[in-house]
């Protein structure tokens, strides 16, 4: 087939926005079974049920193997064709729980075993697996995966079994670091079940070996010690020269290694392939998996882009495609609008060759097609494919330390220097505002009492108040002059746009107790895949939120607990991802934050004023952490106003409500959240001292969410923040001097205090 000489029409099996998954996999009749069979998620399901039917059919019971079954028959097996004493014992998926492994006594009757698997079974309590398999003093292989004693994290367990067994090689699929030529020869094939080796066998069988494959091992040295991150490792060379019998390493060829130099060649990593319990429900096992096939686009018209991505799954042909860096085909997707509006558009991709394809040659895409080294290619492919872990850890580790050693020092409290705008001849100041609120409730005699003061023009205005960025075009397009107040700072984007945020606070806090984990996914992904294998590896929580960086409500952010959803989801725009705050503070059950109000007078020297008036915004759902509730927004998210039922609650039942639940004084909270928001502005003003401007005012929002010990944790800062709420309703003020807040009153106290200098319901932080 000629390059470009074809054009194949791929049909879309499933087509959903993320939000909708869920529901659509548990509804739409057969949707479950078809993605099910297409992403190699139901082969056990299909395995029980044919058996099942083969069991009723032939009248044979479907129980488990018994386990003393198994044990006589590998005895009698070590008998007749050995010595007689069992060496290698698997006992997998067999139900066998703490106790059973007691009364089994297998050290007692075994005390030669080289290899022992309990894969797959019911063991819970680690000091009851530490007295068993202690005894195996030859012990060189145990694996215990897939155990409930490892939900909650290996690294006491496997610190007590690698002391106690010093000869143990192989722990849990991976190599200890006392491996050495029995863990090679296993990788290569020469030991296994029927031929274990004796504890005391000296055998350089390795010398004679041809392939090896040391995928996926944890290997941390080989040869003068030398480190292998990775499927191939750093020491590839190194293995070659030392066993120069090896024609094939790990998949690929020797002399091809040994041509090229190089110690890791991404075209051979090992694909990720769907990981499942037995009891986890077909459409968790699709959530999952999907992310190694979904390709993903957003609608636009002549009017607007779509708010939220489209992703689809191809068909069961094009989902067969596999990666290639030097791919022969291309696949794109394509919209047929048979009455040319989006409405009546039905999706399909198109694919075409690129290069000469050959009978027989397999048809190969790029899944990062356009994507090079410059938007962290290698890291991205970490959604297909076990990239070196090591290398991701030490990125981590150095990103990390670097943090850890960044500290701020305050910047020395100066006298106020800024000074009411007051016009000499007492006239009300001029006010332009393209902001209702403020429209309607600027009431305030010295910003206008009748309507011939409000500004119909910005040029016109003494202050102008609005919503839409000021920049140099703006200024010459409007008549705009640097004598004119405006209500927002010069490079106010590092604090209201989230990457910059959390980049201002790194720079200059390093890594405080108040800011979660924070990523910028456009240039520290490989740190974030580090800290996310480190975490895995040390049982911790591995829980993140995407949120994109310039969206306001939500908009096409995401909770997830995996890997190559995290990286995929860069796909639909830049993004930060932010360790999720597992265990919130919670209200009767329901999630909850707090949006504050901050008044910024001067960035230099730093004068800047917390509102009286804060609020509170609900979840209308009960708090869970089960993965199904990842994708209800309605649990996961506390902003109602723009979809939801809105759950208002006043501040001073919430408050009180909230000191009794949980027997704490929200005073104490209030002081922390106080330090929090001072410290958030003083990193603004130290990072980017080209904020200050004399003729800068403004107002910006500040989420805030309390963890399960009432700390508080920054969530974001906005600009201009909707303030329908503080307008709308009258407020009991439940800190500073208490009183009233009338609503009508919000905006006046505003102006007063950023223009007049009157510090009215607010206070100086």
């Amino acid at each position: 087939m000629a390059k470009n000489s074809d054009v194949f029409l791929i049909d879309h099996a499933w087509t959903f926005r993320l939000s909708d998954a869920y529901k659509q996999l548990r509804e739409v009749p057969g949707l479950a079974e078809r993605m099910g069979s297409l992403m190699c998620v139901d082969i056990d399901m299909n395995l029980d049920a044919e058996a099942e039917v083969n069991d009723l059919t032939n009248g044979v019971s479907s129980d488990k193997p018994d386990v003393m079954e198994i044990l006589e028959c590998d005895v009698r097996e070590a008998k007749e064709k050995g010595d007689g004493k069992l060496r290698w014992l698997e006992l997998e998926g067999l139900d066998i729980d703490d106790d059973m492994l007691l009364s089994l006594g297998l050290s007692t009757r075994f005390p030669d075993l080289v290899a022992l698997s309990l894969f797959g079974n019911k063991l819970n309590r680690a000091e009851v697996i530490v007295q068993e398999v202690i005894k195996f003093k030859h012990l060189k292989g145990l694996w215990l995966n897939n155990n409930p004693v490892l939900k909650n994290g290996d690294d006491e367990l496997a610190g007590i079994v690698l002391k106690e067994l010093p000869e143990l090689e192989i722990y849990n699929s991976t190599f200890t670091s006392n491996f050495g030529e029995w863990a090679l020869g296993f990788c290569a094939g020469i030991y296994g079940k029927d031929n274990p080796a004796n504890a005391d066998q000296a055998d350089s069988s390795l010398q004679s070996v041809s392939t090896l494959d040391l995928s996926n091992r944890n290997i941390h040295n080989l040869i003068n010690k030398v480190d292998i991150p990775g499927p191939l490792g750093g020491s590839a060379i190194e293995i070659l020269e030392s066993l120069p019998g090896i024609s094939e390493l790990n998949g690929i060829s020797a002399s091809k290694i040994l041509e090229t130099g190089k110690h890791v060649i991404d075209a051979m990593l090992l694909p990720r392939l769907p990981e499942w319990t037995p009891d986890e429900p077909l459409a968790d096992r699709i959530i999952s998996a999907m992310w190694q096939y979904l390709m993903t686009y957003r609608l636009a018209d002549e009017e607007k882009l779509d708010e939220t991505s489209v992703w689809y799954v191809m068909d069961e042909l094009g989902s067969a495609l596999r990666h290639s860096d030097e791919p022969n085909f291309r696949v794109t997707p394509f919209l047929f609008m048979p009455e040319g509006n989006l409405a009546s558009a039905v999706s399909f991709s198109i694919l075409w060759p690129t290069q000469n394809v050959q009978k027989g040659e397999e048809c190969t895409r790029d899944f990062l097609p356009g994507i090079g080294e410059d938007k962290q290619r290698s890291a991205r492919l970490s959604a297909w494919f076990h990239t070196p872990e090591n290398y991701f850890i030490q990125e981590y580790e150095k990103h990390n330390k670097k943090l850890q050693s960044t500290s701020l020092v305050p910047p020395t409290i100066q006298s106020p220097e800024t000074k009411s705008i007051r016009q000499p001849d007492g006239r009300p100041l001029r006010v332009y505002t393209d902001i209702p609120h403020v429209e309607e409730n600027l009431t305030h005699p010295e910003f206008m009492i009748r309507l011939a003061y409000l500004a119909k023009e910005p040029k016109d205005a003494d202050i102008i108040w609005t919503g839409v960025q000021v920049d140099e075009d703006m200024k010459k397009a409007t008549g705009i002059t640097d004598q004119q107040y405006i209500n927002q700072f010069p490079f106010e984007a590092c604090l209201v746009m989230k990457h910059h945020l959390a980049e201002t606070i790194q720079k200059t806090h390093g890594s405080p107790q108040w800011l979660q984990p924070t990523y910028n996914l456009e240039t520290h992904l490989s740190q974030l895949i580090g800290d996310y294998n480190v975490r895995k590896r040390e049982g911790r929580d591995n829980l993140w939120i995407l949120k994109p960086w310039n969206m306001a409500r939500t908009i096409d952010t995401t909770v997830t607990d995996n890997l190559p959803a995290i990286i995929r989801l860069m796909e639909t725009g830049p993004k930060i991802c932010q360790k999720y705050i597992e265990q919130p503070s919670l209200y009767r059950g329901k999630k909850f934050d707090l949006r504050y109000i901050v008044l910024v007078r001067s960035m230099h020297p730093l004068e800047i004023f917390l509102s009286d008036c804060f609020w509170v915004r609900i979840a209308n759902n009960q708090y869970s952490l089960d993965k199904s509730s990842f994708f209800e927004y309605e649990t996961h998210f506390t902003v109602m106003n723009y979809r939801g039922r809105i759950n208002h609650k006043s501040v001073k039942d919430f408050v009180a409500e909230f000191e009794e639940e949980h027997q704490v004084k929200w005073l104490d909270i209030h002081t922390r959240v106080r330090n929090m928001i001072r410290s958030v502005f003083e990193a603004a003003a130290v990072a980017h001292p080209e904020m200050h401007s004399p003729t800068s005012r403004a107002m910006y929002g500040v989420d805030v969410m309390l963890d399960s010990s009432f700390q508080p944790k920054l969530l974001e800062v906005t600009y201009c923040p909707d303030c329908t709420r503080a307008c709308k309703y009258d407020m009991d003020i439940v800190v500073g001097e208490g009183g009233v807040a009338k609503g009508c009153d919000f905006f006046n106290n505003v102006f007063r205090c950023l223009f007049l200098n009157e510090n009215l319901q607010v206070s100086p932080l």
